[in-house]
């Protein structure tokens, strides 16, 4: 099987474990690190056109899991992360990953956050080696091993 079947079907079965976990998926921590994740992966290149923030945005606004929370303000704080980042990558991603911590105490949540971030950044169909490595910091943000997710 080839590399690229293999991640779409793990982000398939991602997306399934992340719906069944719906119903535990509602806080704000969870809400906050899982934008910071789609924008930490959106911006992975330093930075993001508006073409690739505007396709990020669709993937969090039909995200089932994403759906807990109101559209526009999932928009307005993964805008916002992405200004931080943009302005600075290497600054706005300290205070981004930050936000990414907010899900540690939950381990849960923190997975979830990672599993969100693999989907993001497979959602073009190049998962590539600058999203996976931010990615992997994401994991070690929140004391969760990357291999645990193929990383």
């Amino acid at each position: 099987m080839a590399l690229w079947d293999r991640f779409k079907e793990s982000a398939a079965t991602m997306q399934t474990q992340l719906e069944a976990k719906k119903n535990d998926l509602k806080s704000g921590s969870f809400r906050d690190a899982s934008m910071a994740m789609c924008a930490l992966v959106a911006a992975a290149d330093g930075s993001i056109d508006a073409a690739e923030r505007q396709r990020v945005a669709q993937l969090i606004a039909t995200n089932d899991v994403l759906k807990n929370f109101p559209a526009d303000d999932l928009q307005r704080r993964f805008n916002a992360y992405l200004d931080k980042l943009t302005a600075d990558f290497a600054f706005g991603k300290v205070s981004v990953l930050q936000d990414v911590a907010k899900a540690k105490k939950k381990p849960a949540e923190a997975r979830a956050v990672i599993q969100i971030g693999i989907i993001i950044g497979g959602a073009d169909g190049d998962f590539d080696k600058t999203e996976q490595a931010l990615v992997r910091e994401a994991c070690f943000t929140l004391d969760l091993p990357p291999h645990e997710f193929d990383l």
